[in-house]
């Protein structure tokens, strides 16, 4: 009879712990988290930026719009050397401005490649080999440009026309 109470009470605790499991076993409740809302890229918008030392100035400003397109100005007045301004047509890739500059200098329009690059508040003009096809300048291979630092553009107000 002992052995028999002795089997029932193991039975019984083996039972009881085996229901506390299945409690504790249940599905936890999840809750899912709010869905982040798809990041939106808004249109940088007008931008300005400036260069000036030893007489020289460089200005430009421009536009982008949401499909990352930029129009816009240049301007070179270089000390002892013509000015020469015009209109930029091109697009933001990442933080590197590529565009064509249509511009006048000395009686003639030529269009030459610009890429600059956006860097803390400034824009830093590109610089390496180019190649001149159907009247325009190109560079020959973009990867291989360099950004003088001493060349910086700051960033500035644009005016009101």
């Amino acid at each position: 009879m002992k052995k028999a109470a002795a089997i029932s009470t193991l039975i019984l605790t083996a039972l009881i712990s085996c229901k506390k499991e299945t409690a504790a076993a249940e599905p936890v409740q999840i809750t899912p988290s709010p869905q982040k809302e798809v990041e939106i890229v808004e249109p940088a918008g007008n931008q300005c930026y400036i260069w000036k030392a030893n007489g020289s100035i460089i200005e430009i400003s421009f536009n982008v719009n949401s499909h990352q397109e930029v129009n816009g100005k240049l301007s070179y007045n270089l000390a002892e050397k013509d000015k020469n301004e015009g209109t930029l047509i091109g697009n933001m890739k990442g933080d590197t401005l590529v565009a064509d500059y249509t511009f006048n200098s000395e009686g003639a329009s030529s269009v030459r490649e610009v890429v600059f690059l956006q860097k803390d508040g400034t824009l830093i003009e590109g610089y390496g080999d180019v190649v001149q096809t159907n009247d325009k300048v190109s560079f020959k291979d973009k990867t291989k440009l360099k950004f003088d630092q001493k060349n910086k553009l700051t960033k500035v107000d644009c005016k009101v026309e």
